[in-house]
């Protein structure tokens, strides 16, 4: 199947940062309410989140996609969807309260054979406003994959006898995202992706080790390290990338430094095995 047709679709949403929302997203990360009322980068990722009704639903939880003129992603035969990775560029902070308008444009698609089997690529082009301003622009990697053997080796592997050292890294976080921050982040973003709340599922179906950490939840935790480190509504640009899952319940090093053109970012788990790999200026 032709999938030339979906680039240049769009999609269009409405939301409001209301003072719930705020609440629950502080909550979930244990954050103070900032004053002036303006939110942390990173609360873009919970604003305009998918509306599919629950009977749309496919078995992992996303959307189910098909070939009519109101599917806004392709229907790709290979069943398992990840967040690749993210380009970001903060134009204006959020205040609480804001009225927020997105414009989403499937830019591009491609298709490959990896070492897994065969792989789609689609790029999303995302423009938030927030009281009509330019407020966030957002290029999305996802990536679709062929299912897992059953009796596929489960992923990540076992945590190896190693330990991260932080030694070069400027600062240093360390936490465990559990179960209980997982629901509440699946919660904030309305991501109903199974591999984030039921373990069986993650397990049998798709052949992770446990509960899967979601790429943007290790994004936001690295967006508050820098916002720790360099203020709030700091930074300009920030991209990322998955490495590896990182498993709920297992220590997470989230550590920064500064780099010639600007700084360098990234979340390790215990072992020493990146999961994550960031970059963000000023």
């Amino acid at each position: 199947m032709n999938f030339e047709a979906w680039i240049g679709r769009e999609a269009r949403a409405k939301d409001r940062l209301d003072e719930g929302l705020a609440a629950r997203w502080l909550a979930t990360f244990d954050l103070p309410r900032p004053h002036p009322p303006i939110m942390p980068q990173g609360i873009h990722f919970a604003l305009c989140t998918p509306e599919a009704p629950t009977a749309s639903l496919g078995e992992d939880g996303h959307p189910a996609r098909d070939d009519s003129p109101d599917s806004f992603l392709p229907p790709f035969p290979m069943p398992r969807r990840m967040w690749a990775s993210s380009k970001i560029a903060f134009h204006a902070p959020i205040p609480i309260g804001a009225v927020i308008e997105r414009t989403s444009k499937v830019a591009s698609i491609s298709e490959k054979e990896g070492g897994s089997g065969r792989l789609a690529f689609v790029d999303v082009e995302h423009m938030t406003r927030a009281n009509g301003t330019v407020a966030v622009i957002e290029t999305q990697t996802l990536v679709y994959r062929e299912a897992a053997a059953p009796d596929a080796p489960l992923s990540p592997p076992p945590p190896g006898e190693s330990q991260f050292d932080p030694t070069g890294w400027d600062a240093h976080r360390t936490l465990t995202p559990d179960a209980r921050l997982l629901f509440r982040y699946s919660a904030l973003t309305f991501n109903t992706h199974r591999i984030h709340y039921d373990a069986p599922y993650a397990q049998g179906v798709e052949r992770y080790r446990g509960l899967v950490v979601h790429g943007p939840l290790t994004a936001s935790l690295l967006l508050q390290l820098a916002a720790r480190e360099l203020g709030e509504n700091r930074l300009r640009t920030f991209s990322f990338r998955g490495l590896s899952p990182a498993i709920a319940g297992e220590p997470l090093h989230l550590v920064m430094r500064k780099g010639e053109a600007g700084y360098e970012l990234a979340a390790f788990a215990d072992d020493g095995r990146q999961v994550t790999q960031a970059s963000a200026a000023v």
